[in-house]
């Protein structure tokens, strides 16, 4: 009996272990089971408000309306001779001539106004012969060339239309690292196209603009932008325009993970002078600037990374006149922090001639503030008009006491830099020129010539067919007489 008992106790200890084994288990099991469900639950895409899920379609309903196809068409310059097999089988060896047939390109532009204004790249338009906009509810006008910025890529048409459907403008230097935005445009002619990514660096230099005074301050994003998305918008969450997409990264020709866009700082400011000047005021410390990398600093024995190096100051230049010298870090522009070239090139850029700027710069190891009134590229504070001295395209400095003993003359100008395209280059006026006198009045300065320039164009002016007779010497010596023409 006693046995019985024992073997009694023993199952009973036996099932009371395997209960308590498989509650436990079954425990574990849900708990792991838990895990797994929490792992694969969906993934939402939040804002900084809360846990409200990002809606991108109210930006995108806004995007695609004031986003606009332009279509270029380029006429051929020269008749082309070609061999036809099939004419030379009736006529004979003879070649005949075939006029080529027009070239045809796309892009994208963003309506900033109401009454038509739009904004594009200046790539996208450059060189072409007509210019048609085609808007999202498929109305096709013709444009007018308002004027271009080959510095910036940046281009304004106008078409003649009212009520036209128009994009807020944001503020690009409020954008983040990691912020999403939408890419708008007509890649591969697919019109109204809509892709999404985030900021992924700002003031970025890629090195595609060929102008000499070339502003590259990309915000960088992986939203994916094509071959026609040139000129297109680049907006946040709440529909406001904060870029202008141009470039993409590619060994191919399309996406390929890294795309570009103009920040509308930038944009705003050279619309708004192609708007009211017809060309771009540009302003201009006149300085040679590098990055500075972590050897360049041992090198030149600076003690800060995060600045542009000054490493060259022109002689009367805004950043001269201020006390600029080589050698020193600028760091701050306005109390706006600059640690790149592009960031000094994008502060700057927001500026016109005349207008005032502080300058902090670190020299020695000390910070130093300096007040700079900046200048154009003519040397002066004036604002210059579309087909006044900017269209002259030269570069002309006072000469200097030697210049003036040299060529026996008690004033003059000195031809330092000829721009290709400008009037100078067409009228064959070689670099190293020396302007004594313009239209019969002698020239000691920029501001000389340049009243000079505006009294030819005036319609009352004795010189009707506005123009501009330059005297004075070549590099070689010789007495060498040049004429200009103002005519826009």
């Amino acid at each position: 009996m006693k046995h019985l008992k024992f073997f009694g106790t023993i199952v009973a200890v036996a099932l009371l272990s395997a209960g308590v084994s498989v509650f436990c288990y079954s425990q574990l099991e849900k708990r792991q089971q838990n895990v797994v469900i929490e792992k694969n639950s969906p993934v939402h895409f939040t804002s900084n408000i809360g846990s409200v899920p990002i809606d991108f379609t109210e930006a995108a309903e806004l995007s695609v309306n004031a986003v606009v196809h332009v279509m270029t068409k380029y006429e051929p310059k020269e008749a082309e001779m070609v061999q036809d097999p099939f004419f030379q089988f009736f006529f004979g060896d003879r070649s005949r001539i075939q006029k080529p047939q027009p070239q045809v390109g796309s892009g994208s532009g963003v309506i900033l106004t109401s009454d038509g204004y739009i904004v594009t790249n200046n790539h996208v338009v450059d060189g072409s012969d007509n210019i048609s906009v085609i808007l999202n509810d498929k109305r096709t006008f013709t444009a007018k060339l308002i004027g271009t910025d080959p510095t910036t890529d940046i281009a304004l048409l106008k078409v003649d239309a009212t009520d036209l459907p128009t994009l807020s403008i944001g503020n690009s230097d409020e954008l983040k690292i990691g912020e999403w935005v939408l890419a708008v445009g007509n890649p591969f002619n697919l019109t109204s196209t809509v892709t999404a990514g985030i900021v992924s660096a700002k003031a970025r230099s890629i090195n595609i603009l060929n102008s000499d005074m070339k502003i590259e301050s990309f915000i960088q994003t992986d939203a994916a932008v094509n071959p026609g998305n040139s000129g297109g918008a680049l907006v946040n969450t709440r529909g406001e325009l904060v870029g202008i997409n141009t470039a993409i990264a590619s060994q191919t020709g399309s996406y390929s993970g890294y795309s570009f866009a103009i920040p509308v700082s930038i944009m705003a400011k050279v619309v708004a002078d192609l708007k009211q000047y017809g060309t771009v005021q540009r302003a201009l410390l006149g300085i040679s600037i590098n990055d500075i990398t972590a050897d360049f600093a041992k090198e030149k024995n600076i003690e800060i990374l995060e600045g542009v190096y000054v490493a060259d100051v022109n002689d009367k230049s805004a950043a001269s006149d201020a006390g600029i010298e080589k050698g020193d870090v600028i760091t701050h522009v306005n109390e706006v922090k600059v640690k790149s070239v592009s960031e000094l090139q994008e502060q700057i850029g927001r500026y016109r001639p005349g207008d005032k700027v502080s300058i902090i710069a670190n020299r020695d190891g000390k910070n130093k503030k300096f007040e700079v009134t900046l200048k154009n590229k003519m040397g002066t504070t004036n604002v210059l008009k579309s087909g006044g001295m900017e269209a002259l395209g030269a570069k002309l400095v006072p000469l200097n006491d030697r210049q003036k003993n040299d060529y026996g003359v008690s004033g003059g100008l000195y031809v330092e830099k000829i721009e290709k395209g400008g009037r100078f280059q067409q009228a064959g006026v070689p670099k190293g020129y020396i302007l004594v006198k313009a239209n019969s009045k002698i020239v000691n300065s920029v501001s000389d010539l340049e009243e000079i320039v505006n009294e030819a164009k005036q319609k009352n002016s004795k010189f009707d067919e506005q123009a501009l007779f330059l005297s004075g010497f070549n590099p070689d010596g010789k007495i060498v007489y040049y004429a200009i023409d103002l005519k826009e």
